[in-house]
């Protein structure tokens, strides 16, 4: 269906369960598979509303809108709030299906694109990036000599950054950690090496907070961290998380990954998740009965 802002289509019951990038062939049969990704990748498409990636599990009956590029944006500075602001720096919240800096191959909207909008008449730079998908805490400087400082603290280990995730199963102990070697020269997916990681800036300490529904709640701490990390880790140590379509099943409409909180010298801030650990069991209980 088509109106005057956007093209709509369900999902039918052939492509349950399919990838959303193979799912797009069935509505537009005269775009290849790269011209079908960068349209997801640019913000271009949502399914039942949300902006979710390529390699999300479609279900039977969501509804699949396509927007034109050059109408209005999807976010806008109301939606990555200021959490705090601590002398020449400023913590954000960053919400889920926005990127964290600007996309090299163009398209897309950012929280980097954002801050000229969010901060008017004051340089701002990002510190770090989180996933497309993962929300929450997201630090930024007002100078590159405060953006500098930052990079220290973090290249000496002052740093600790904490998230919560919801992984499948049940860990045997409480507390654990991941020390697998990380390899992130596949641009798209890091995989863990046979070997233990001699960088404690690269390890990932993990505390089983509660179980329930065949689901755990984590508490993950990391330093400096590295691309997926935490994703990649407890996909690793057996725990995938609910939601990821990388690493994951790719369930629900939600990665249960969140910023949660930073703690450094120059700052701490803290910052409660968009979801509960409840609708995690809800959502998978609803693909094991599906």
């Amino acid at each position: 269906m088509t109106n005057d802002t956007t093209t709509t289509w369900t999902i039918p019951p052939q492509a349950d369960g399919w990838r959303l990038d193979k799912a797009l062939e069935l509505m537009l049969p005269e775009v290849g598979l790269r011209g079908r990704r960068r349209l997801i990748e640019s913000g271009g498409l949502t399914v039942n509303g949300r902006l979710l990636p390529a390699g999300y599990r479609v279900r039977a009956g969501q509804t699949v809108a396509m927007v034109p590029q050059d109408r209005e944006r999807r976010f806008g500075p109301a939606d990555v709030p200021v959490v705090l602001t601590a002398g020449d720096y400023v913590l954000l919240n960053k919400p889920s299906g926005l990127h964290s800096a600007a996309l090299a191959q163009g398209g897309g909207e950012s929280v980097e694109a954002l801050l000229p909008d969010i901060f008017p008449g004051r340089p701002s730079f990002l510190l770090s990036r989180l996933d497309s998908l993962t929300t929450g805490l997201l630090p930024a400087a007002f100078s590159p000599e405060a953006a500098a400082t930052y990079r220290d603290m973090e290249e000496s280990g002052e740093v600790d950054k904490t998230y919560l995730a919801v992984g499948h199963g049940e860990p045997d102990v409480t507390y654990f950690r991941c020390d697998g070697e990380l390899d992130a020269a596949d641009r798209k997916k890091t995989r863990v090496l046979d070997r233990a990681t001699i960088d404690s800036l690269r390890m990932t300490e993990v505390e089983a907070l509660e179980t329930r529904g065949g689901v755990t709640l984590f508490r993950c701490t990391i330093k400096k961290g590295a691309r997926h990390q935490i994703r990649t880790h407890l996909a690793w140590a057996g725990h995938p998380l609910v939601g990821d379509p990388l690493y994951g099943q790719g369930e629900g409409e939600r990665l249960f990954l969140h910023c949660a909180g930073i703690d450094c010298p120059a700052f701490a801030a803290l910052c409660d998740a968009p979801w509960n650990l409840a609708e995690a069991v809800e959502i998978v209980s609803r693909g094991a009965v599906a």
